[in-house]
């Protein structure tokens, strides 16, 4: 009877237990298995938990942009001095334009060098250098979303990204106050620094952005009333989809106006066109043989790769043409004087068709009225002895 009692009390714990689906000899509480515990709190580093150091030495490099040169020459004191502390060395590389960072022997944090990597990643695109240090926390963590191969039109991918910016930035600070994250977009990459779901929010509104599917501003307006509803306890175990807007994508098309011109009125239907039977009838090509019908293909096929040949030739010798040279004082002098030659020599022949005319008349010196009348010259006459 007591055995059956021992059943009975066993059968009624697990009845009053739903969650306990088996029993077996692991299934006993753990210690890790306190509510007071949080799970994702992550705790700081304490050297004192690696004493010994990392038995390997790992590197991680970069590439920079020249136009970040100058900057990183000025603020790479600052860079050195907070990873010194951390027990890594960087060093940057202006002839190859990298920059490098690497553990040593006083490292004792193992994930400190993939922070040191998204630092060095973080100053390559641009973020300021007290701002990009901040990524050493243990909570805080950053992201770089690539958005120049989402849009191949560059207009349309850069109308979008300003989307993302807003007017004086107005856009941009909504979502780092709403998201609790730093957000720089530069060029063809948005880098985003903040807590894992502050980073999660932001990638997904700058894909939708560039991608179109949904403006900024309707992401700021649903994360504004998940804010609020947050605030409700009473809402915490329950759906908010039916509080949030649905915004659909609405792409009105404008109409175009139709300009319907009145023909005039015809009673009787317009011809019927020649059907290509009708043509080759016609032309007489249809009583051609197949033989026949190729031939003349292959003639007009001829006769237009003659024209193209033709075509293309005399577009290559346009580029073998002279070009044509620039008029100078000299030749305009050898004009004038080929003007006045021209003009001496007309005169010339007008003179000597007068001269002609008047030769008929009577006897006249041809030098003397060339070159115009002259005073008599006073000959003395012979005296005839």
């Amino acid at each position: 009877m007591a055995e059956k009692a021992e059943e009975k009390s066993l059968n009624v714990n697990e009845e009053s237990d739903p969650k306990r689906k088996h029993k077996g000899k692991h299934d006993k509480p753990k210690p890790w298995d306190d509510p007071s515990i949080d799970h994702w709190k992550i705790e700081k580093f304490d050297p004192e938990w690696n004493q010994s150091g990392l038995l390997e030495v790992s590197t991680f490099s970069t590439l920079f942009p020249q136009y970040r040169e100058k900057y990183l020459q000025e603020c790479w004191p600052i860079v050195k001095g907070a990873l010194k502390g951390h027990g890594i060395t960087c060093e940057l590389n202006l002839v190859a334009g990298s920059m490098t960072v690497s553990t040593t022997m006083k490292t004792r944090d193992p994930y400190i060098i993939v922070k040191a990597r998204d630092l060095i990643k973080l100053l390559s695109r641009s973020v300021p250098a007290p701002q990009a240090v901040k990524i050493l926390n243990d909570e805080m963590q950053c992201d770089i979303i690539k958005i120049g191969s989402l849009v191949r039109n560059k207009d349309r991918f850069v109308k979008r990204r300003q989307y993302l910016v807003g007017p004086n930035s107005s856009t941009l600070k909504a979502l780092e106050i709403l998201t609790g994250c730093y957000i720089l977009v530069q060029g063809n990459t948005v880098a985003a620094m903040g807590s894992f779901k502050g980073l999660k929010q932001v990638r997904r509104i700058v894909e939708d952005c560039v991608l179109n599917k949904m403006h900024p501003l309707h992401h700021i307006k649903i994360l504004m009333l998940k804010r609020e509803l947050a605030k409700n306890p009473a809402l915490a175990s329950e759906n908010w989809d039916r509080f949030l807007p649905q915004f659909k994508k609405k792409n009105v098309k404008q109409k175009k106006v139709k300009t319907n011109e009145k023909k005039p009125y015809t009673p009787f239907p317009p011809p019927q066109q020649p059907s290509k039977i009708d043509q080759q009838l016609e032309s007489g090509e249809y009583f051609l043989s197949d033989k026949k019908k190729l031939a003349k293909q292959w003639e007009e096929k001829q006769v237009k790769q003659a024209e193209k040949v033709a075509e293309n030739k005399k577009n290559r010798e346009q580029a073998f043409v002279p070009p044509e040279e620039p008029k100078t004082h000299n030749q305009d002098v050898s004009n004038i004087d080929k003007e006045d030659v021209i003009a001496m020599a007309s005169l010339l022949k007008k003179k000597a068709k007068e001269f002609r005319k008047q030769k008929s008349i009577d006897k006249i010196d041809a030098e003397e009225f060339i070159a115009g009348p002259s005073k008599p010259s006073k000959k003395k006459s012979k005296s005839f002895r």
